[in-house]
């Protein structure tokens, strides 16, 4: 089961990734106002959650869960010479 898009995590990608909220919203393909909702643990749309989840893996940021929610950056594999 896929970890849920919390505030925590949703603010731990844009930190990540050292985006503002206008400039994390562009890359994602949503609203600013649509990232304030989830930094401030409102609730979004699934399809919308979705869509943020799945910009954010394109973006090399993980979702994680257990015992706490949150987000980690994936190293991307190194070019082979």
């Amino acid at each position: 089961m896929a970890a849920k898009l919390t505030r925590e995590a949703m603010r731990a990608a844009r930190a990540l990734l050292g985006k503002s909220i206008q400039d994390m919203a562009s890359a994602i393909g949503v609203g600013p106002n649509t990232l304030l909702l989830v930094e401030r643990g409102e609730r979004v749309r699934a399809s919308t959650e979705a869509k943020i989840i799945s910009a954010l893996d394109r973006l090399g940021v993980e979702i994680v869960g257990g015992d706490v929610t949150g987000a980690t950056l994936r190293l991307q594999p190194e070019a082979e010479a």
